[in-house]
């Protein structure tokens, strides 16, 4: 069995890395060798970039992407991770693909912020480590649900997915059907290794279990869920297709917007407390000792 005190330590090994960008202001990469960086990580530069592009408005709701080709002159990188990043946009609903026309960006999203007390921001903190270490299990557990699942493992995936709609559609907020649906992908990779882990993480995997993100509007809560719900059929649907890339994509977003809401709530919460212990800091005239 593996104890929690491991799954903690292992979030710190995942770090930061992969956020720090490896592209400049023009779109293209600052180091030009490449081949030692994960894949994973410059897919997520490159659907970052793309992003950004998109809400600076230099891609509007209607405009088409570069095509693959160019896409992958601009980034100097592979097919692959052209695809994989396309895939993000896709699951994340910024863009839509046509076949034989291409991809094309979408209106954007709706968006939530969340809101927290003082009282929340150590329980968000350790929230934080265990997404981080989530992105990682479950990205890989998706990409080899998609490869390895049985029919009957499908259908349980899909029941799950169907049974979370149900609850959000009679305004059940509870985290057990969300857990469900994520546990039934562990299960359809055949490791008995991932699953065991999971089972440890389940009891605070999913953020609003711990904290009150929507500090009791329960509308903004079935409106965020719903939201969700678009992430989770991406993620069944790449997975019934056995496209491991976009299943691995699909999931990979999801957590990680997830993650990036958590972390900016936390960065706006904590910042009035910052200002306020500055201005209560009375510097101490120079050459003065302590009594």
């Amino acid at each position: 069995m593996i104890s929690y005190c491991w799954i903690r330590g292992a979030t710190r090994a995942l770090g930061d890395s992969a956020n720090r960008s490896i592209l400049d202001k023009t779109g293209t990469l600052r180091n030009p060798s490449i081949e030692n960086r994960p894949r994973d990580s410059l897919t997520a530069q490159v659907s970052r970039e793309l992003t950004a592009r998109i809400e600076r408005g230099e891609l509007n709701p209607g405009d088409r992407l570069p095509t693959e080709r160019e896409l992958m002159a601009n980034y100097r990188v592979s097919r692959t991770v052209v695809r994989e990043a396309i895939s993000s946009l896709r699951a994340s609903g910024r863009i839509e693909t046509q076949q034989g026309r291409g991809a094309f960006v979408r209106s954007p999203p709706v968006s939530f912020r969340y809101a927290l007390d003082a009282s929340d921001l150590d329980k968000v903190g350790d929230v934080l480590h265990i997404m981080d270490l989530r992105i990682g299990l479950e990205s890989e557990a998706a990409s080899l649900a998609a490869k390895r699942h049985s029919p009957a493992q499908l259908n349980d995936i899909y029941a799950a997915l169907k049974k979370l709609e149900t609850d959000i559609t009679s305004a059940d907020t509870s985290v057990a059907s969300d857990v469900q649906f994520h546990l039934e992908i562990i299960r359809a990779t055949g490791n008995a290794y991932f699953v065991d882990l999971f089972k440890q993480l389940a009891p605070v995997m999913i953020p609003r279990a711990r904290v009150d993100l929507f500090k009791h509007d329960r509308k903004a809560k079935v409106q965020y869920l719903q939201l969700i719900q678009q992430e989770h059929a991406q993620i069944y649907q790449a997975i019934a297709r056995r496209d491991a890339e976009a299943a691995r994509a699909a999931i990979r977003l999801h957590l990680a917007n997830s993650r990036e809401r958590l972390r900016a709530t936390l960065e706006r919460t904590a910042r009035p407390d910052a200002r306020r212990a500055s201005k209560s800091a009375t510097p101490r005239p120079a050459g003065r000792v302590p009594a």
